[in-house]
């Protein structure tokens, strides 16, 4: 009897930890895989499935789906559970067929249709249907949720539009919106990306592929629909088409990303808006802005291919329940831990 007691207490001390109360004592694994100025970010929940949003270039004898790839059987992957395309841009859905024809593929999702009136993006559609085939395919809206059981994927944008209501705890008055100049409207696919918030626990991570100024001030004027964030990946590689100071302001986030090549993003307009954002406390990079100068790139320990023939090496960020996140640099395994914010946000 005694022994049957003392089992049971033992079962209810670990039934009681903190990671045990969570559901999991994993954390959540993000990898943005160098694919020189495109996109594909890696996303492993802490439960098991996986998304990538977009899927780099076509070309280059399959070099960016050879880098995914290398990425998802680091992690352990032999499937990708969803497939996420922003848009219909050569370097977020080009490498969608060469990448399906070597893995496995769940899920896609997407906006719908191409919006674009240009040859290259009909094309780029047509090649993404062909490759999707007979697979499942999700296309979403604003207010979406994928269904992911450890974290929450939540659509911000999509198809040219946005949430119509701010997510809980937002929806704050936005002082930049006065004194930022309008954009103008932009008609490609761009202005159509489909944006996602990333939320694990306490932790919240940013996505809106390429969208450009105007419907990036929609999220954050007149109130910030969105609240804030810790870990923001630069719009549109960090372009000056993107990345409005109003959107970067308003959400606040305590690390950027650049998924720069090194001779595109990386502008210093764009760079000046985030490095200088209230709050940031560091900005990493895929790549050297080589076309930029030293004060518009972040120090080199930051950059993961300071050169421009390099071996595409990825910066990874693990997140934990609590908001607090690792972030490392493959090259020279230079790791920084951003421990669980003090200050308030919107969650």
């Amino acid at each position: 009897m005694r022994r049957v007691i003392c089992a049971l207490a033992i079962a209810a001390c670990v039934a009681l930890t903190p990671s045990t109360l969570a559901g999991t004592s994993k954390p959540l694994e993000i990898y943005f895989i160098d694919v020189e100025g495109g996109q594909a970010t890696l996303i492993v929940d802490p439960r098991g499935p996986s998304l990538l949003v977009d899927t780099g270039w076509d070309g280059f004898d399959g070099r960016d789906a050879g880098r995914i790839l290398s990425a998802a059987k680091a992690v352990g992957l032999k499937r990708i559970d969803y497939v996420l395309i922003t848009h219909y841009h050569r370097d977020h859905v080009g490498g969608v067929p060469e990448l399906a024809r070597q893995i496995k593929i769940g899920t896609f999702v997407d906006h719908g249709p191409n919006m674009e009136d240009s040859d290259d993006s009909r094309k780029l559609y047509a090649d993404y249907e062909k490759a999707i085939g007979q697979s499942k395919h999700l296309v979403v809206k604003p207010g979406d949720q994928l269904p992911f059981k450890g974290i929450k994927v939540q659509i911000l944008t999509a198809a040219g539009e946005h949430i119509s209501s701010p997510l809980p705890g937002a929806n704050q008055p936005n002082p930049v919106c006065s004194s930022e100049p309008e954009a103008k409207a932009d008609v490609t696919e761009n202005s159509r990306s489909l944006g996602i918030l990333i939320s694990y626990g306490q932790f919240r991570f940013i996505d809106l592929g390429d969208l450009t100024k105007k419907k990036e001030q929609e999220l954050a004027c007149p109130n910030n629909l969105v609240g804030t964030v810790d870990l923001y990946l630069t719009t549109h590689h960090g372009l000056f088409q993107s990345n409005a100071k109003a959107l970067v302001d308003a959400l606040h986030p305590r690390v950027a990303i650049m998924n720069n090549g090194p001779h595109k993003g990386g502008s210093k307009e764009a760079w000046e808006t985030v490095h200088n954002s209230p709050g940031l406390e560091d900005l990493w990079q895929l790549h050297s802005a080589l076309d930029s100068d030293q004060e518009h790139n972040a120090p080199e320990i930051f950059i993961a291919n300071p050169v421009e023939n390099c071996e595409g090496k990825y910066i990874k960020v693990t997140a934990e329940q609590d908001g607090s996140f690792t972030v490392s640099n493959s090259r020279n395994d230079y790791k920084k831990t951003y421990p669980k914010p003090m200050r308030a946000s919107a969650r």
